[in-house]
């Protein structure tokens, strides 16, 4: 099959919906929210009885222009609504509130890696606003579907790509920077296993060089990133074999199956109905203009690739470094307040990485929960720089302390423990000349070429001073004593 591969390239286009972090729902003051009881946030408006009118959700449109700007998007003036009719049990008004030939966004890209780990922008054809349909139950009742509109109506932010994308990897990459994305601006939580986001993948395969789109395919029900990548390459590898074998690639829907790895065929494109565009008569089109984009501006936190740049370029952190600070926002907020009181980014970002982040896991805690200041752990690392502590002494006694007393600091909790290194050289000769006397013999087999047996007199120093002897300057101190 590999050779295959290099004889075909895929052709990927991805939609992704963004459900949104609204008190409220798109068009009415019914609650937005997961998880309440079926068929508990729903009114007149929900339900869409005669003589109820949709009024449009301020908020919803401060997200989309949010969404617009981080992806360097053209954000339109004019917005105008639309209804997408169609039939669903679950969308009660017989048509969605949609946005058709004037989304509200064109344009911009999202940054990924692609397959190879190349920097590569996907280009954005589109993000609209629209809102959700309710949810049909199969599973619940042997006889009948039920239905919970709880979620009709809620606000949606698509996103469509441009067909830019080659593969499952690619596409796993695309869906991570948007949830990453979307979770840095706080307009949505990202998971997708709730349906809070959800991806359709449009995918054809043509042989390379061709510059003719091969028939596509619609890939629906993927609940993961991980089922994003698999649902895409099993569809590429059974659209090549089909290709291969002579055979037609029907313009159709399929489902995802995830414990199968498999595709089916839902529904047939070439007989879906018409949706039936036209303008939504009962909402008038929303001006945005260039005061509500830079007050929108305003409010931008920092963006991942915008840290992920910081990091690596300003701070010369690794790649690695960066991309495991920036994974979440509020890890790299508390990095971000770690080094405004520390100037050794590379000493705060591994203890971040390491001892708070094993403590957090350890726990099953987020890092909102953690009990010590981003400044205080800065400032076991400024101990260690100033050579009052060693990395070992701070590790098993400052942090743990600090854990159980975090109205301290590093500094409080090594003073009250006696713990401060001697750097005071008087002093370190003092316990060098101790150990060396506790051990003539072995000071001689030293000067006669086994220099393996310096960490025995380490271990002595360490012990004499109780743990505190600086070990860069004890190092020196005892090469120099013990070759005289």
């Amino acid at each position: 099959m590999y050779h295959l591969h290099e004889k075909y390239e895929a052709v990927i286009g991805l939609e992704i919906h963004v459900q949104l972090l609204t008190d409220s729902k798109a068009y009415s003051n019914d609650k937005n929210e997961y998880g309440a009881e079926p068929n508990s946030n729903i009114s007149a408006i929900t339900l869409a009885h005669p003589g109820v009118l949709p009024k449009v959700n301020e908020k919803q449109l401060q997200f989309a222009i949010l969404l617009g700007l981080a992806c360097e998007c053209d954000i339109r003036e004019e917005n105008q609504y639309a209804r997408k009719n169609y039939f669903y049990a679950d969308m009660p008004k017989g048509y969605q509130i949609t946005q058709d030939e004037t989304p509200i966004c064109n344009n911009g890209f999202v940054r990924v890696k692609d397959a190879d780990g190349n920097e590569k922008n996907v280009t954005l054809t589109r993000i609209h606003m629209e809102e959700d349909s309710g949810k049909s139950i199969h599973d619940q009742d042997p006889f009948h579907t039920l239905i919970d509109l709880n979620r009709a109506g809620t606000p949606l932010l698509e996103m469509v790509t441009e067909p830019e994308i080659r593969s499952g990897v690619e596409a796993y990459n695309f869906v991570t920077e948007v949830r990453k994305l979307v979770r840095y601006l706080e307009i949505c939580d990202g998971n997708m296993e709730e349906g809070s986001m959800r991806c359709d993948a449009n995918i054809s395969v043509r042989e390379r060089g061709s510059e003719k789109f091969g028939t596509k395919v619609e890939v629906k029900n993927m609940n993961s990133m991980r089922n994003v990548q698999r649902a895409i390459e099993f569809e590429i590898d059974r659209q090549i074999k089909a290709v291969e074998a002579g055979e037609e690639i029907f313009h159709e829907t399929r489902s995802f199956d995830a414990g199968a790895g498999t595709t089916a065929g839902m529904r047939s494109k070439e007989e879906a109905n018409d949706y039936r565009y036209f303008p939504e008569p009962d909402l008038l089109p929303v001006m945005v203009t260039e005061e509500k984009i830079e007050s929108v501006k305003e409010i931008m936190p920092p963006l991942p690739h915008e840290l992920f740049e910081k990091y690596t370029q300003e701070l010369k952190l690794s790649d690695y470094d960066a991309q495991i600070l920036t994974d979440s926002k509020d890890v790299a907020l508390y990095y971000e307040k770690m080094i405004t009181s520390c100037s050794n980014y590379k000493a705060c970002a591994n203890w971040l990485m390491g001892e708070v982040k094993g403590y957090l896991n350890d726990k099953g805690l987020h890092i909102s929960e953690f009990p010590i200041s981003a400044e205080k752990i800065a400032g076991i690392v400024q101990l260690i720089d100033e050579g009052k502590i060693n990395n070992s002494i701070a590790s098993q006694k400052v942090f743990p302390a600090l854990l159980e007393s975090p109205e301290k600091d590093a500094a409080q909790i090594a003073t009250e423990q006696n713990l401060v290194q001697e750097g005071d050289d008087d002093a370190l000769l003092g316990y060098i000349q101790a150990a060396i006397a506790a051990f003539p013999d072995k000071a001689e087999a030293y000067k006669s070429g086994k220099k393996g047996l310096l960490g025995l007199f380490m271990g002595e120093v360490m012990k004499k001073s109780g743990g505190k002897a600086d070990p860069k300057k004890t190092n020196a101190l005892l090469r120099e004593e013990l070759e005289k």
